[in-house]
């Protein structure tokens, strides 16, 4: 059974909140077994957990009383991509940095800091039968299968984009390549009236992939079909909230930050936690 892991010391980041555009400081420091991930805001903790995960447009937004985290996917993504179980997160600021539109800022961090083995069992969360949450044709959904798998689906009307489909089999060694480095992404067409909204402030051509009907605007992608990888790096940053994943073949498709935590809360709730204590 897999073990736990925390980072080997501390690390930090500074940078701008995609919608906000404030500037924010992340630490990053090394937590005991069974901690979680858990943020530290104004001398308030905020687990990075389902309970904590609140609607929110285009983000994830965890909240806790008066305290909030706003856009913390990414981050969440990277530590969950490479199996850190276990970290404190003190955050001056309300938003996480965007950084580069993608993990891969934090995953360098953390690589280059390293990660400590705690020797203490991580949960499993065993599937004995499928799950589906959907929003007219959007989806998400998980069958129990022998291997954790994950799959995302996109359309969009952009000949840029297209339908695409991507597959991933969880390990830290594919997250750092097939993941971490996919960009954030929007249409030209979109930035107008997301800004008038009083979202993507933050935003910029270094920080996210545009792109109008028919080309990306900022080119070159980093990777095959870039924008479902992001989404999927998404989709690893709120099944986080779980602590482990689910024990089968979870599939998304045309999903959000939303959907995919309506899907968190049906798997928390069916599918409870289980800690072998005889590794």
């Amino acid at each position: 059974m897999a073990s736990q892991h925390t980072i080997a010391r501390s690390l930090q980041q500074r940078g701008i909140g995609l919608h906000s555009g404030q500037e924010a400081t992340v630490t990053l420091h090394p937590a005991p077994p069974d901690t979680g991930r858990v943020f530290r805001v104004r001398g308030v903790t905020l687990g990075a957990t389902v309970a904590a995960a609140r609607p929110s447009a285009l983000s994830t937004l965890l909240t806790e009383g008066e305290v909030s985290v706003r856009t913390p996917e990414h981050l969440l993504s990277a530590l969950g991509g490479l199996e850190v179980d276990n970290v404190w997160i003190d955050l001056e600021g309300t938003e996480i940095p965007i950084l580069d539109g993608s993990a891969l800022p934090w995953v360098d961090a953390i690589r280059a800091v390293g990660r400590l083995d705690q020797g203490m069992p991580r949960p499993t969360r065993p599937l004995h039968h499928p799950i589906t949450v959907w929003e007219g044709d959007a989806f998400v959904c998980a069958i129990p299968a022998p291997e954790v798998c994950l799959t995302y689906g996109i359309v969009f009307d952009s000949q840029a984009i297209g339908t695409q489909w991507v597959s991933w089999n969880p390990s830290p060694e594919s997250f750092v390549t097939e993941i971490a480095p996919a960009r954030t992404f929007t249409l030209e067409k979109y930035i107008a009236p997301l800004r008038a909204a009083g979202l993507i402030q933050g935003g910029s051509l270094e920080n996210a992939l545009i792109c109008d009907d028919q080309r990306w605007l900022n080119p070159p992608l980093r990777l095959d079909r870039e924008p479902c990888r992001h989404k999927l790096l998404d989709l690893i940053g709120d099944l986080s909230l779980l602590g482990s994943w689910p024990q089968g073949h979870i599939m998304a498709y045309k999903a959000s930050h939303t959907l995919h935590a309506k899907f968190a809360q049906a798997v928390q709730l069916q599918c409870p936690p289980v800690v072998d204590n005889k590794q």
